[in-house]
């Protein structure tokens, strides 16, 4: 399973956002510049973020972004699917129903196969995993100088 940077994107500007402590919000060109990012791309997944709830954004000069719920509400498997979509990774196309198996009875298919029951496992156990740590379980585990950085770099760009 592949997931797209943005993925990433995503939650480092979170955890920005959550180290400011929802001051002023903070412009898409601040938190692009931060972390060297294309701003028009990321500006892209910071809107998936507020769709789902998980930022808010205020328009205009002064506008810019800021968490939309504290960080313990916020689950890394939340940021995953509002960047990457709701679908599973893992699509069965029934391709054991193609080729030398299109001859067979329809009784023979109408239990998941083997692959298909293993990749779903492997998938709800990732989500689960996902979903069971927060925001604030990153913060958290992370050294204080994160969050003196994150405050830093805020107080450079902004003064």
């Amino acid at each position: 399973m592949r997931m797209g940077e943005g993925v990433e994107w995503g939650l480092h500007c979170c955890l920005t956002l959550a180290w400011l402590g929802g001051q002023d919000p903070v412009s898409t060109a601040k938190l692009a510049a931060r972390f060297d990012l294309p701003q028009a791309y990321l500006n892209k997944r910071l809107q998936a973020l507020v769709r789902a709830g998980i930022l808010t954004s205020t328009p205009g000069v002064r506008g810019g972004f800021r968490l939309g719920r504290p960080p313990e509400k916020i689950t890394l498997m939340d940021v995953v699917a509002a960047i990457e979509g709701p679908d599973d990774a893992f699509r069965c196309t029934e391709i054991r129903q193609r080729g030398d198996g299109a001859e067979l009875p329809v009784r023979e298919f109408r239990a998941p196969c083997g692959v298909a029951t293993a990749m779903r496992r492997a998938e709800l156990a990732w989500r689960r995993e996902l979903a069971g740590q927060t925001l604030a379980d990153i913060m958290a585990a992370s050294p204080p100088v994160a969050a003196e950085r994150a405050r830093s770099w805020y107080e450079r760009v902004s003064g």
